[in-house]
């Protein structure tokens, strides 16, 4: 007992990067979270089994190797699907979607809300809340955490929205502060008997999180990840695994780089950038539709290439978009130099529409996009802003699961 007490005292210091580890899925076994950790595998043991008593993993040691393979198998490492759940939730131009969310990035249930946003976050907060009070109430789980995605800039470390475009949001909107409210009004209560921490962020900030631990940024040094939403366009920059944010919050606002003079007025003063010539709304004016009033504006464009492609009008419509979209990607890869690009909503579509087009673009105008080096890929994950505003709400016990959780 005393050996296996000082072997988790060496280890307690260990316990956040194991489970980090484990949530990810880069240590699917103790023999790989011994490696990765850079400790004995007796202190690996007492990690794992001190983060299995906190419900955060199991460890399965049932014999499970390969046939004919030397020595004992190790043990399986997962994250644990009955343990602590955050509250996660996404507002977008046409309602809302609450979320619980496990780790390893599992949506375990949700609630999806068509609604016009009032111009009154607090009232559109509480029926986040509201949903999410629901959910919880049907888990029986405990809440660790709380996490809001929000389609637009969030100065740090205020958690304030500063230019909800999309929204009738006044600039500035101290949305932390308000969900955070609204959360300890609801009496959420966190395992440490403490309100939750709740954590605010821009959408595709955290859907670039999400990505790059759970989906097809996973590896990435120096992940690019450009997607619309509902409206608009954002982008985001992961940097060896921890979002570029810039000095205050408010960088990689791409949507607001000019793809096209003399193209469309865009909220923030300047003409034809991205915003508004390569997200939904766009799309669908150029291809000569009117958005109609079943389904979001994304599900009717995306019915709109997978099902009417071979009209004329509708692939002038693509192709327009797709170049406008290369050159916006071109002028990011001279700036950014990224290993890895993600494509997000609309963007992701038109990728697969016609792959070799927007790979022509975006080789014919970028000096480092000409080798082909840079893959341009579709983001993998449903729902990824959902998960990244879950992500958020992790991170302390991913920090210090003993902390976090009151151990």
């Amino acid at each position: 007992m005393t050996q296996t007490r000082t072997r988790l005292e060496r280890g307690r210091g260990a316990l956040g990067p194991a489970l980090a580890l484990v949530h990810t899925g880069r240590a699917p076994t103790r023999a790989v979270l011994t490696a990765e950790l850079g400790v004995t595998r007796a202190t690996a043991g007492a990690v794992a089994a001190e983060l299995e008593a906190l419900r955060l993993i199991r460890v399965d040691t049932r014999p499970g190797g390969p046939v004919g393979a030397q020595g004992r198998p190790s043990h399986r490492l997962a994250v644990n699907p009955e343990g602590p759940v955050v509250l996660a939730a996404q507002i977008h131009s046409d309602g809302f979607r609450a979320a619980l969310v496990g780790l390893g990035g599992h949506i375990l249930a949700s609630a999806p809300v068509a609604m016009t946003v009032p111009a009154d976050p607090a009232q559109v907060l509480a029926a986040v809340v509201e949903a999410g009070v629901a959910l919880l109430g049907a888990s029986g789980r405990e809440c660790a955490g709380a996490g809001l995605a929000v389609p637009s800039a969030v100065a740090e470390p205020e958690g304030a929205a500063l230019n909800p475009l999309h929204l009738a949001w006044p600039a500035g909107a101290p949305v932390l502060d308000i969900f955070r409210e609204q959360v300890e009004r609801a009496g959420i209560v966190a395992p440490n008997g403490a309100p939750p921490p709740c954590f605010v962020g821009n959408d595709v900030n955290v859907a670039a999180l999400a990505e790059h631990r759970h989906g097809a940024g996973q590896g990435a040094e120096h992940l690019l990840v450009v997607a619309t939403g509902h409206r608009g366009v954002g982008g985001a920059l992961v940097l060896h695994g921890k979002l570029h944010t810039g000095s205050s919050g408010l960088a990689l606002e791409v949507g607001h780089l000019t793809v096209n003079p003399e193209g469309r007025p865009c909220h923030c003063g300047s003409r034809g950038c991205l915003d508004v010539e390569v997200d939904p709304l766009a799309f669908l004016e150029a291809a000569g539709r009117v958005p109609g009033p079943d389904g979001s504006l994304p599900d009717q464009c995306r019915a709109l290439l997978r099902e009417e492609y071979d009209d004329p009008a509708v692939r002038r419509a693509a192709d327009c978009l797709i170049d406008r979209l290369g050159q916006g990607l071109a002028g990011l890869i001279n700036v950014f130099n990224p290993d890895r690009i993600l494509l997000g909503g609309l963007h992701r579509w038109l990728l697969d529409a016609d792959p070799e087009r927007l790979r022509t673009v975006v080789a014919e105008r970028s000096l480092w996009g000409r080798s082909g080096g840079i893959p341009l890929l579709a983001c993998a994950l449903d729902h990824n802003s959902l998960v990244g505003a879950a992500e958020l709400a992790w991170q302390p016990v991913l920090d210090d699961p003993l902390t976090a959780l009151g151990a």
